[in-house]
């Protein structure tokens, strides 16, 4: 029987086709891509997100989806153990009315222990109405890493976009989800997966499944789960005050430019835009380092709560903008083949201030 992880995998070779390239224009991330061509469907939070991966994976691929999707099925039947009936020896002839005296004897003290333990017990909570809204209003920043709970109406997703942090915020919990985003209020029903655009940039952001609702009352909330389809949709945290360097520990020949001045420091984001190639590499915050090679009309958005690591080959082939607590700042552009290695981060001055400059580094 043909493996549809085979299939996914030789149709990817023959196009030669790597992970980070298909990852970039299906938004699926490497670790599930490869976890379905080595057939891991332990990787996946929940079988509907596997399946939706398949379909969305196959036709990328150009393969028929309902045969990937069918060959998933059918080696999960295939792994299932067969019914202890069919593998069951026959039993000797005086076993069953043994078994059915026990029977009686059990089902009789059983009824006995159920009727003094119901007499005893207190009395049963509706399980409606058991589970109630916590009193405080609950924030939640979406990951990389899968989201699964209970949800109560007003409260608060934290979603990462190429322009900053977007509040997502409960609307509705009875009946159906309600999910009140910039562009108006979202739905998905009970038992439903929705890959949901919460911006309305036309690219769906995240995927939601709502496992459970409640009919009666909206106290109850709404059991969901929520995967982002990107890294780079994940909520960016607030600076981190400890990693801040004050103003006193940077030599000033070092710094190049001072762009925001503010009592406070808050996340920012450096739009790229390439107009010839330049090999570009940063590293955001104490994240892992990133290396590519853009070509001219490459646009690269990137955001970060304390600072960049920048080097460019060329510093004349790129623009750099910086946006920030809502406003754009330009950086001026480099010499033509002159190499650029700085930092832009937040740094902490002697008045008390917070100022976002940039740093060359030797």
């Amino acid at each position: 029987m043909e493996n549809y992880g085979e299939l996914l995998k030789k149709a990817r070779e023959e196009r030669n086709l790597d992970f980070a390239t298909i990852g970039r224009e299906t938004s699926i991330s490497q670790r599930y891509l490869e976890a379905m061509e080595n057939e891991e469907t332990h990787i996946f939070p929940s079988e509907p997100y596997l399946i939706g991966f398949l379909k969305n994976y196959a036709d990328y691929l150009g393969l028929d989806q309902d045969k990937i999707v069918s060959l998933y099925h059918a080696k999960i039947i295939q792994e299932t153990p067969p019914p202890a009936a069919l593998t069951a020896h026959e039993r000797p002839r005086f076993v069953v009315p043994l078994i059915v005296f026990l029977c009686i004897l059990l089902i009789s003290g059983g009824i006995v222990a159920i009727y003094f333990f119901m007499k005893s017990r207190p009395k049963a909570v509706d399980p409606e109405v058991a589970l109630k809204k916590p009193t405080v209003t609950q924030k939640y920043e979406l990951k990389e890493t899968p989201f699964t709970g209970r949800l109560f109406k007003n409260d608060q997703l934290v979603l990462g976009t190429d322009k900053g942090n977007i509040i997502l915020t409960v609307a509705q919990t009875n009946d159906v989800f309600g999910l009140e985003t910039p562009v108006g209020i979202q739905y998905v029903e009970l038992s439903e997966q929705v890959e949901m655009d919460a911006d309305g940039d036309s690219m769906p952001e995240m995927i939601i499944y709502v496992k459970d609702l409640s009919t009666k009352a909206n106290d109850r909330g709404a059991e969901v789960n929520i995967m982002l389809k990107s890294a780079a949709n994940a909520a960016i945290s607030s600076p981190d005050e400890s990693l801040i360097q004050g103003a006193s520990e940077i030599p000033k020949e070092q710094r190049k430019a001072e762009i925001i001045s503010d009592t406070r420091a808050y996340p920012f984001t450096l739009n790229v835009s390439f107009r010839a190639g330049c090999l570009f590499r940063y590293r955001a915050d104490r994240k892992d380092v990133v290396e590519d090679f853009l070509a001219n009309g490459d646009v690269l958005n990137i955001t970060a709560s304390n600072g960049f690591r920048v080097w460019m080959s060329n510093g004349n082939t790129a623009k750099i903008q910086i946006v920030a607590n809502g406003r754009s700042y330009d950086i001026p552009i480099s010499k033509a083949g002159e190499v650029v290695a700085e930092d832009i981060k937040w740094i902490k001055d002697t008045d008390g201030k917070y100022k976002l400059v940039i740093i060359d580094l030797d």
